[in-house]
C-alpha cells in the first residue's frame, strides 16, 4: 500500500482516478478546491478509511507543503481545463496549469516525494505536421493559451527531475470522455439538445476531426506506464486508433437522444481561437508496454450520453 496524492481530486478525471487507487488498497490524500470539482463525486471515496480530503487551492504554497506530507508519489491532474475561452482570461491558464505546477514541485521537493505523474495535453503539439503525432514529433509554434501553459508545466516538471532527481510521468490526453465528464462538446450539445431539440448550433463547420479515450481506459493506461516505464523523464500519447469528425459526434448523440435537429454551422475549420481542427496521436509507446483500449470512440460517447441523461444534475452545479 502506497500513500498517494491526488490534486483535482473532485474533478471528472482525478475522482475516478481516486476510486481506482482506493479500490487497490492504496491511502490516497485528495487535494481539491472545488472551483469546478464536485463532492459528490467522492462520496465513495469520503465513505472510505484509507481517504483524506484537504480543501485547498494549489495557489497556496504553504498549505499545500503542508498536505503533501507522508506523501510516496502525486497524480497531478488539476488544471484549468477551459481550452475555449482561453483568451477571455488568460492569466488563469498560467496561475491554475504553470504556477499550480510549479507549487506541487515545490511541495514535493519539501516532503522528499520524487514522482509525479501529470495530465498533459495532445494540445501542445499545436497543429501538427505529423499526424498521427508520435511523442517525439516536430514541438510546434503553441496555438492556444492552455497547450502553452501544459508545456510550460512540462518543461518544469523535466528541469525538477534533471535538477533534483524527480523521476516524471507526462501524459499528453486526446478529450477524455465517460462518466461523471462536466465539461466539452458531449455536454455543450446535450445541454443545448435538452433545451431545444429542434435545432443545435455547432462550432465550426462540423468537420473537424477529433480523437476521445475513455476515462477507464485512460487510468488504465496512467498505472500501466508507472508501473512499466521507468526513465527519468517518461512521456506517453494517450488517446485511440483513430478519429471521428465532430458531425459523427453529433450523430451519435442525436441517434441516443431520439432527436433529429436542424444544424446551424457557425462555418469556418475551426470553432475557436487556438482549436485544432485535426487531433490524432501515435499511441504505439504506450502500447508497446502491453495497453489497449477496451472502448472506441463511439463507445465513449455513447457511455457519456447515457451518464448525463442519468446524472442531469451535473447541469446545474456547472452553471
Amino acid at each position: 500500500m502506497a500513500n498517494l496524492i491526488v490534486t483535482g481530486c473532485a474533478g471528472f478525471i482525478g475522482s475516478t482516478l481516486v476510486d481506482r487507487l482506493l479500490a487497490d488498497g492504496h491511502q490516497v490524500t485528495g487535494v481539491d478546491n472545488f472551483s469546478t470539482g464536485q463532492r459528490r463525486f467522492l462520496e465513495g471515496a469520503l465513505a472510505h478509511q484509507n481517504f483524506k480530503l484537504v480543501e485547498i487551492d494549489l495557489l497556496d504554497l504553504d498549505a499545500l507543503k503542508l498536505a503533501f506530507a507522508g506523501g510516496e508519489a502525486v497524480f497531478h491532474l488539476s488544471a484549468n481545463a477551459d481550452v475555449r475561452f482561453g483568451t477571455e482570461h488568460p492569466r488563469k491558464d498560467l496561475e491554475q496549469n504553470t504556477i499550480a505546477t510549479y507549487n506541487v514541485l515545490e511541495a514535493m521537493r519539501k516532503n522528499g516525494i520524487k514522482k509525479i505523474a501529470f495530465s498533459s495535453t495532445g494540445s501542445v503539439y499545436g497543429e501538427a505536421e505529423v499526424v498521427p503525432t508520435p511523442e517525439d514529433g516536430p514541438f510546434p509554434i503553441q496555438t492556444s493559451l492552455y497547450g502553452a501553459s501544459k508545456a510550460a508545466g512540462e518543461g518544469l516538471i523535466a528541469a525538477y527531475c534533471e535538477g533534483f532527481g524527480f523521476q516524471s510521468w507526462i501524459f499528453r490526453f486526446v478529450s477524455i470522455l465517460g462518466e461523471r465528464y462536466t465539461h466539452g462538446h458531449v455536454f455543450d450539445f446535450y445541454q443545448k439538445l435538452k433545451a431545444d431539440p429542434s435545432r443545435l448550433p455547432v462550432l465550426g463547420n462540423g468537420r473537424q476531426r477529433k480523437s476521445y479515450l475513455y476515462v477507464q481506459d485512460c487510468i488504465d493506461a496512467i498505472l500501466l506506464a508507472m508501473e512499466k516505464a521507468t526513465d527519468k523523464v517518461n512521456i506517453f500519447n494517450l488517446g485511440v486508433d483513430g478519429y471521428c469528425e465532430v458531425n459523427d459526434s453529433i450523430g451519435w448523440i442525436c441517434e441516443e437522444l431520439g432527436v433529429k435537429p436542424q444544424l446551424e454551422y457557425s462555418g469556418g475549420d475551426r470553432g475557436w481561437i487556438g482549436d485544432n481542427p485535426f487531433i490524432f496521436l501515435e499511441t504505439k509507446k504506450i502500447q508497446s508496454l502491453g495497453w489497449k483500449p477496451k472502448f472506441g470512440i463511439r463507445d465513449g460517447v455513447i457511455k457519456t450520453v447515457e451518464y448525463l441523461r442519468e446524472n442531469e444534475w451535473v447541469f446545474e452545479a456547472r452553471d
